[in-house]
Formats: C-alpha cells, sequence, structure tokens
C-alpha cells in the first residue's frame, strides 16, 4: 500500500467503487479505495439490483438515465458482465389519485425525453399475465427499467478503476481520520498510514461512524429491508417460453411491492408502513456479509395485498428470505459532496438505490472535485442541504417516514408531519392562533396559509386546488388592496463583515456592491457562469453587509463565502436563528410602519432599496423598503427574542388599515403575477444568467468569479429563456416541470406555477425554447393539454410603480 494519494475513498460497495471509477474517468489516476473487509460488504451484496429512470427530481432521473445507460461502458473497460437485465416495467394505479401521480410522472418523463406510456389494463394483462388487472384503473409503461447483479456492477467499477490506475486495498480497516495543519488528512488504517489530499466518505452502513471519526454526525439511518424470492412459477415458465424474454418489473404502489423475474421465480420487495430502523445509533464493525432475521407478521399485510393483485403469488413458494440493512438520508436522496466547515472532506453516502444512482452519484462528485462543479444541478443530493437541526432523533423520525412512503403519493401541496415542530419562532403560538397552517423549511415552522376560524386548519393533499385555495386567495387580495403582514424568519441571513469583507463580496457577487444604506439584488455565479445564488445584498456599514437568501440554500451559500474567504479580515456569521422579522406589503404599508416609528418614512426620506435602523414599537430593528410581492412593501428584521412583540405591535398598529396575516401560498401567488423567480425554482444551478433574464443585475465590473463564463453566453442568443405564461386551467394549475409543448413537440417545461388570485388567472414560470415564443402553446396538466400564451409583461403594475412609489 502505498503512503500517499491523491485522493482516498473510504468504502468499497457501489457507491465507492462508482466514484474511484469516475476520478480516472476524468484522469485523476493517484487514487485510492480503502475497504474494511471485501468489496460489496454492508448493503451491496445483498440488494435486489433493481434500476429505473423515473425520479421526481429531474435532475436526479438524469443521472438514474446516465446510470443505467453507463453499464455497457464498464463492461467494455473491465471485461466484467453487470448482468444487464432491461425488461421494462408496469408502475400500476389502483385508484383515481394514483392515476393523476402517474400523469404528472409521464408528463416529467416526456420533457426529459424518456419513452415512457399511459396503458390500459388490457394492454398491462398481455404484458404481464401475474396480474389481476380488477383491483388497478391504470398503468404507466416505462421500457428503460430492469435489474442488474450487483457483485458484477461493483467489481465492473473497482476493475474499470484498477486498468485506469486506481489502487483498491482490501480487508484494511480505517481506524482515525486526522486533519493537518494545511487541510489534507492522515488515513489511519490497520496496514499503515495513507497521506491524502482529498477523503470522500462512501462508507455505506458506516458512513455515519467514519463521520465522527471528524466530529460530524451525518443524518443517515440504515432501515430493515425485506425481499423474497419465489419457487418457480408456472405462468412465468410459459411466460418465456411465449415471448422469449423475461417478465416486466410491476410496482403495486397499493401493496407497498416491487417485483421482477428472478430465475424461473419472483423477487418481491416491500417498502412497509411498520418499517424499522438497524442500528440506529452505532454501526457494528464486524457486520458485513450477514442478514437480519425476517419478519413475515411485519410485512404480512403488504404480502397480503400482494397475493391478491397477484394471483399465482399465492401458491408459489418462498425459496429464500433477504432482510438487510440499507441507508436513507432523512428526504431519500444520497448525500454527496463537500461536507460544510471541513477542509477536503467529501461525502458519497445515504445512496438508498446505488444501481439506479450510483454512477451518476460518482460522476457528478468526481466532476464538482475534479472540474470545480458538476455540469447538472444536484442540489437535491447536497450534503450541504442539511444544518444541526438534522439531529439524530429528527434523522430518525424522517428517514422512517421517509421509507414507510416510498410507495405513497406525495401531493404537491403536501407538508410531511414527522419530526415537527422541530424549531419554531417565539411568534409561532400567536400565528397559530390566529389560524395558521404551517410548512416547514430547514427545520423550521413557518406560515403557508390562514384558516379562518372555525375552519378546517389541515390542508388537503391534491393535486387540483385544495381547501387552501379560497383562503389564500383572500390573503393575495388584503395585500394587493390594503395591507399584509409575512413572518420572515426562514429567510436565510448571511453577515459578512470586516476589512475584507467588500472585496470578498465584489468578487463572489455578479452584481455592483450597493453604497451603506442601500441595498441590491445580485447573481452569484459558478466559475462556468451558472447561478449559484440570488440574493438580496444589504449594506449596513462600510464594512458590513447582510445577505437575505434562501433558507434551504443557506448552508450550502455558507459554505462558498468560507471556501473564498481569506485567512483574516473577513467574519462571516450565518444569522438566520438571530434575527427574525416580518415583511409588511400592500398599499397602507408605509401607513403601519409610520404608526410604530418616530422617523419618517416618506418616499422621499426612505426611498425604494433603502436600509436603516429605525425604532419599530418596542424594538430597534433593521428595515429594508424592499418587497417580494411587488406592492410597497418593507422586510424588518429584529432579534428572534424581540419578535413576539414584533408581531402584537404590528397588529394592533393594523387596527382600521385593512390589515391582515398572510403567509407562502399567497407570496407564490403574488410573486407569479409580477413575474418574479424563486431559488431552487426559476434560479438554480442548472441555468445561467441570460436565460434566466438575472443578467439586468449583472455589472460591468472586472474580477467576479465567472465573468468570463458569463461574457461568452452574450455572445450568442440564449437557447431557452424564463417567461410568464397564462394558462387556460380549470380546477388544477400547474406545480412544477410539466412540460410546455407547441404542437406535439415539447419545447420547454414548467418551473413553477399557481393561481394569481387578485386577477382570477392560472399562471407558470417555465423555461420555454427561444424559437416557440410566439407559438400556439400548451402545459400539460393532469393529463389535458391546456392552452397557454406567453406575457409580454407582468399582469400586475408592469411598470413597477407600486413597489417604488
Amino acid at each position: 500500500m502505498k503512503s500517499h494519494a491523491r485522493v482516498v475513498v473510504i468504502g468499497g460497495g457501489v457507491v465507492g467503487c462508482s466514484v474511484l471509477y469516475h476520478l480516472t474517468k476524468l484522469g485523476w489516476t493517484d487514487v485510492m479505495l480503502i475497504e474494511r473487509s471485501e468489496l460489496t460488504s454492508g448493503s451491496t451484496w445483498h440488494a435486489a439490483g433493481g434500476m429505473h429512470t423515473l425520479n421526481a427530481d429531474p435532475n436526479v432521473a438524469k443521472l438514474q438515465d446516465y446510470t443505467i445507460r453507463l453499464y455497457k461502458e464498464i463492461e467494455a473497460i473491465s471485461g466484467q458482465s453487470c448482468g444487464v437485465h432491461m425488461t421494462g416495467g408496469f408502475m400500476l394505479a389502483a385508484d383515481k389519485d394514483r392515476l393523476d401521480y402517474l400523469r404528472t410522472a409521464r408528463a416529467k418523463a416526456r420533457v426529459l425525453g424518456m419513452d415512457t406510456e399511459l396503458v390500459g389494463m388490457d394492454e398491462v394483462a398481455k404484458g404481464h399475465p401475474l396480474i389481476d388487472t380488477s383491483h388497478f384503473v391504470g398503468a404507466l409503461w416505462d421500457p428503460n427499467e430492469g435489474h442488474v447483479d450487483p457483485s458484477g456492477v461493483t467489481h465492473a467499477y473497482a476493475k474499470a478503476a484498477r486498468i485506469q490506475g486506481a489502487e483498491i486495498v482490501l480487508r484494511n480497516p480505517v481506524k482515525e481520520l486526522i486533519a493537518t495543519p494545511d487541510g489534507d488528512w492522515k488515513v489511519v488504517t490497520e496496514q499503515g498510514t495513507v497521506d491524502a489530499d482529498v477523503v470522500i466518505n462512501a462508507g455505506g452502513l458506516w458512513a455515519r461512524e467514519v463521520g465522527r471519526m471528524v466530529g460530524i454526525e451525518l443524518p443517515v439511518l440504515a432501515m430493515e429491508h425485506h425481499y423474497l424470492i419465489t419457487e418457480e412459477i408456472p405462468e412465468i415458465v410459459a411466460y418465456n417460453q411465449e415471448h422469449g424474454r423475461e417478465m416486466p418489473h410491476a410496482i403495486d404502489f397499493a401493496a407497498e411491492l416491487y417485483s421482477r423475474q428472478e430465475g424461473r421465480g419472483m423477487v418481491i420487495g416491500t417498502y412497509e408502513k411498520a418499517c424499522v430502523p438497524w442500528s440506529p445509533k452505532d454501526t457494528p464493525w464486524d457486520f458485513g456479509h450477514e442478514l437480519l432475521q425476517p419478519d413475515f407478521d411485519r410485512i404480512g399485510p403488504s404480502l397480503d395485498l400482494a397475493f391478491q393483485h397477484f394471483p399465482p403469488l399465492a401458491t408459489a413458494g418462498i425459496r429464500q428470505a433477504i432482510n438487510g440493512p440499507f441507508t436513507f438520508a432523512p428526504d431519500g436522496n444520497p448525500l454527496v459532496g463537500p461536507v460544510p466547515g471541513l477542509r477536503n472532506f467529501w461525502c458519497a453516502c445515504g445512496v438508498m438505490a446505488g444501481f439506479s444512482q450510483g454512477g451518476g452519484v460518482g460522476l457528478m462528485l468526481s466532476q464538482w472535485l475534479v472540474e470545480g462543479e458538476p455540469e447538472v444541478d444536484i442540489f437535491a443530493m447536497d450534503v450541504g442541504r442539511f444544518g444541526d437541526f438534522a439531529s439524530r432523533g429528527y434523522t430518525r423520525a424522517k428517514v422512517q417516514e421517509n421509507y414507510s412512503r416510498r410507495f405513497s403519493i406525495t401531493y404537491p401541496n403536501e407538508e410531511l408531519p414527522a419530526a415537527r415542530p422541530l424549531r419554531t419562532t417565539p411568534a409561532y403560538d400567536l400565528l397559530k392562533a390566529n389560524g395558521a397552517v404551517f410548512g416547514a423549511s430547514a427545520g423550521l415552522e413557518h406560515p403557508l396559509w390562514f384558516a379562518a376560524p372555525g375552519t378546517d386548519t389541515v390542508e388537503q393533499p391534491s393535486f387540483r386546488r385544495s381547501n387552501a385555495f379560497g383562503p389564500t386567495g383572500e390573503e393575495a387580495r388584503a395585500v394587493r388592496e390594503a395591507v399584509g403582514i409575512l413572518e420572515i424568519a426562514s429567510y436565510a441571513k448571511h453577515e459578512v463583515s470586516g476589512p475584507g469583507a467588500e472585496a470578498l463580496l465584489d468578487r463572489l457577487l455578479a452584481g455592483r456592491l450597493p453604497k451603506p444604506g442601500r441595498m441590491t439584488l445580485s447573481p452569484m455565479l459558478s466559475p462556468k457562469g451558472r447561478l449559484l445564488g440570488d440574493l438580496t445584498v444589504a449594506r449596513l456599514a462600510d464594512d458590513r453587509f447582510l445577505i437575505v437568501g434562501s433558507a434551504a440554500a443557506q448552508e450550502v451559500h455558507q459554505r462558498w463565502f468560507a471556501d473564498h474567504a481569506p485567512e483574516s479580515g473577513v467574519t462571516l456569521r450565518n444569522r438566520t436563528r438571530g434575527l427574525a422579522g416580518f415583511a409588511i406589503a400592500g398599499p397602507n404599508s408605509r401607513e403601519l410602519l409610520a404608526r410604530l416609528t418616530d422617523d419618517d418614512v416618506s418616499a422621499g426620506a426612505f426611498p425604494f432599496r433603502s436600509v436603516r435602523r429605525l425604532d419599530v414599537g418596542l424594538t430597534s430593528a433593521w428595515v429594508a423598503r424592499i418587497s417580494y410581492t411587488g406592492e410597497l412593501g418593507y422586510e424588518i428584521y429584529s432579534p428572534v427574542d424581540h419578535q413576539r412583540s414584533m408581531l402584537q405591535a404590528l397588529l394592533a398598529a393594523g387596527e382600521g388599515l385593512g390589515v391582515r396575516l398572510f403567509g407562502g401560498r399567497a407570496l407564490n401567488s403574488l410573486r407569479l403575477e409580477k413575474g418574479f423567480g424563486a431559488w431552487l425554482r426559476e434560479f438554480a444551478p442548472s441555468y445561467g444568467p441570460v436565460e434566466s433574464g438575472l443578467d439586468r443585475f449583472i455589472a460591468d465590473k472586472p474580477g467576479f468569479i465567472g465573468r468570463d463564463a458569463y461574457l461568452a453566453s452574450r455572445e450568442k442568443p440564449p437557447a431557452r429563456r424564463l417567461v410568464l405564461l397564462d394558462i387556460e386551467a380549470d380546477g388544477a394549475d400547474a406545480a412544477r416541470d410539466e412540460p410546455v409543448d407547441a404542437g406535439d413537440r415539447t419545447v420547454g417545461f414548467v418551473t413553477s406555477g399557481g393561481y394569481g388570485h387578485s386577477i382570477g388567472r392560472s399562471l407558470a414560470l417555465a423555461y420555454v425554447d427561444t424559437g416557440f415564443l410566439d407559438a400556439e402553446l400548451t402545459v400539460e396538466i393532469l393529463g389535458d393539454r391546456c392552452p397557454a400564451r406567453v406575457l409580454a409583461e407582468p399582469p400586475v403594475d408592469p411598470s413597477g410603480a407600486r413597489m417604488r412609489g
């Protein structure tokens, strides 16, 4: 074993081997994988090996498609068979809601160019004779489904990586990880110490333990997972003989069951509601190729339904029962990328679908490390999406919820209940007493809408307009006509101060920095010119800035700031928890603020995009004259322990002004009416500033990150543009990822949608190919192609006079 490597990958499962292979593919050959036992130990060896392309996140779906296509490549390089069986598969709908879900899945697949098809039960009966079609109302056929040999895939990655220069050391447990002053690592193993520039934690079942070696607690938890392998089933033998191919896969959502052919029998796997975590605190180091005791009572309800829906299974013998652990993160997506707060320590773990996602994870991490950024937006996988709120207790609750809901419908308006409430503001009980229905962002409860007294305070999950529709409309109209109060504690707030703050931010932000007492909007770009942030920048003093951004991205943005900050002269602070506050918006908002302060807040004295310290009610607060609603408005940031009194003061002072509390649902309606984009929707690393329209906020200045790539992008017209659509929709609005079509051609996709309550129209923001902006367009909503037209300007106050007045 050599004593130095540019990269050490810890863990020899399918993900670790994929990372190793992709690093060599991109030209880094001084790389080493260290495995405590044998390749595939842990979860990989007992995996069912299923693979599919469909995913709720289109970017993850792209990576799954890449993974499946990759197997031919690594077979050719390594000479090792991956045991690929491309059978196709049916997803079965037992009721109308599930059929709506499959319609949305098919629409997303169309955007990605994937060849799926909604089929009737006659087609299912022909393609899969084990299914009793009387239990179902429709199905989605995906030809790009199948299964692989888990051992073959893992060894193909490993052999290909070795051929391309990598070293693999087996039966060599890592004992300690020691950070050096220059940012490197000493990887202490049983066979000696390796000096590494970068360490990648691909520890799988032991990812937590590897994380603890460097002082972090990763939000991952292993769950027990059952699948059964049956004896020979005559109907399968007959199907194989008649068609000359394997039986297709089938997912039965109602029975929480997936199935595929194995030999002349079937694999039947469950995601049962009564799920059980495995080894929730510590993973034993001596665990490796063992299985867990099957619990047929626990999976019994799923099997009972499976025997009804697939009658031949009821009489089939069980050849083998497999119960083994594999890891989940709280939201079911992997943990990938550099860990915030640690130099040169990366993660590639929590990958519960390793044979669908392992190749994509390896590619993205390797591109990120070698080239500085991945080519696809993988925020949904970024380890930085979780902060310290993701404790072990939170992780356990959310992982169990996620596992038990693996085959449940997730509605676009649904807020899941596990591990809530976790974080609340001091005003939480006052908001709740006023009918607040809450969502959660980064573990923090925030109001979505307000129910009237005596009405239902639970939003009914739906693909269509829910019981929140009426109250949301009243809130939105109150903002347009009078004044509304929105809690903004969930906004991320970053303070950057010190003598080097201006120079740092001038390099990080593409916009021009404001003068003291002023604020501006600025994109933040990657070196390749992609969007990394859409930020509001307030200059509180010569050497002090407050940056407001997305709560979901706060750890990611803090990591980016820290990665580029100098050794001294700049202080970075995440003030999100320290500064709470409220936004007030509407034509009466100036009068409301004036009633609470002795300062002059007239238009002349406090113009648009000003920021200043004011006494407001009982507290001293930073007040910014800006509004995401498009109306005259202010954002008021006070110490978190003053937040409750601030709300009481605002409500009391609003007497006679038509004041009303409003939430995130109304804010979405209001910002769509203005065509305002949102981070991780319209603005994300998938897009550049020109196509998104954020180029208007980029300054003609030297030296900012991404400048050269941005200037190059201006040399040719963008292939697509962000536009606002008016849609002829009835009873259901676009939500996200619906295809935009011109005739039979898909020419775009929705990034956000909803109802414009003050104008009575269904709206959506979408990226549309520039050659079709004047075409007759449709947006597919729940299978219906609804006529849509591009709006040349926002339907509400297109000049922005209200906001600036």
